[in-house]
């Protein structure tokens, strides 16, 4: 195992993200008689495919996403997940599953013509890849990894209760939601009651009921992701489409255990040890608590392992941002 630990960011503000660019191919593709998933293609046409995997599961991608990547070198995959972004319908959860979503990249990379892909994704994005992988390795060449979530029980108590160690005022916003509303009349905080609570209010099909809890579970999320105040980002949260995808897509994986047996992700390390990886963590990362990074290195030796000393859980943070860069350029040289 190779592990780097960048003390400061002092040089992170010179690596700047890959000038803006429009897509040379956006579509729609119909996955069943309920989803329909948005994709889009940029950079090189001719290039090395990597697929971006957002975070959530249902926040959607971003025209910054685009960013991370030479668009000289790499062809660009960007997709929103089943119910997120601009996949329709917004926040559907019929037919939402792990398994769906690795089944519906394999769609999407049939779709393509393409034989084997970079696959690139951070929080959920990361589980998504790592689920991805152990059961599509032949299909992955290398793995890109952020802000690692293993969706162990753990780790969703830390993220409905934990949290309030070091974001106490976010959490009572996130937890006050609950106890005055009439429609769940709380009275307990303990993990699994915040999350019933708000999934009953999420699958509300009231706008007035579960548009409003939308907001304050997503704008949680978001208030907790970078290491300093970003209220921009926060705002980002906030807007109706991310938080509506984002709250009731996490709230339904939460309540099925992520649709994966227990500890799938580590006890099937041994089918991905082969594949270059590369795990990117932030040391104050809050909303997936570094913990997971370092299970995940200490049976998978392999990966190359980089801890940002100064940032949190966002992709944006300067740090982060700079070493997932790095990376993309090192790989370079590996897949000519």
């Amino acid at each position: 195992m190779t592990t780097s630990i960048q003390r400061h960011s002092e040089t992170a503000s010179n690596i700047a993200f890959y000038p803006a660019i429009d897509p040379y191919q956006t579509g729609s593709l119909p996955l069943d008689g309920i989803h329909t998933m948005y994709f889009e293609q940029s950079g090189n046409p001719n290039g090395v495919p990597v697929v971006f995997l957002h975070g959530g599961p249902g926040s959607g991608a971003s025209p910054a996403h685009r960013q991370f990547f030479d668009p000289d070198f790499y062809r660009i995959v960007i997709f929103d997940q089943r119910g997120a972004g601009r996949s329709t319908p917004l926040g559907e959860l019929r037919d939402n599953s792990t398994r769906h979503l690795i089944d519906d990249m394999e769609v999407l990379r049939k779709h393509l013509g393409i034989e084997r892909w970079m696959v690139f994704g951070g929080s959920w994005g990361s589980t998504l890849a790592l689920a991805y992988a152990e059961h599509h390795p032949q299909r992955t060449m290398a793995l890109i990894l952020r802000g690692i979530f293993l969706c162990r029980q753990s780790e969703i108590d830390w993220f409905l209760a934990g949290i309030r160690h070091i974001f106490p005022e976010a959490w009572r916003k996130f937890v006050g939601h609950l106890s005055d509303n009439k429609h769940v009349r709380q009275t307990s905080f303990e993990p699994a009651d915040i999350l019933k609570a708000y999934h009953a209010l999420l699958t509300n099909p009231d706008p007035s009921v579960h548009m409003p809890a939308a907001r304050v579970w997503s704008m949680y999320e978001g208030s907790c992701s970078t290491l300093l105040p970003n209220e921009m980002l926060v705002a980002n949260f906030g807007s109706d489409r991310m938080a509506l995808g984002l709250s009731r897509i996490e709230a339904h994986y939460f309540v099925n255990d992520i649709f994966l047996p227990k500890n799938f992700l580590l006890d099937n390390i041994g089918k991905i040890r082969h594949i270059p990886t590369t795990i990117v963590q932030g040391r104050y990362d809050v909303v997936c608590p570094i913990v997971s990074a370092d299970d995940l290195v200490r049976i998978f030796p392999e990966a190359d392992y980089h801890i940002i000393n100064d940032a949190g859980h966002s992709a944006f943070e300067p740090g982060i941002r700079a070493r997932l860069i790095e990376t993309m350029e090192k790989l370079k040289s590996q897949f000519r």
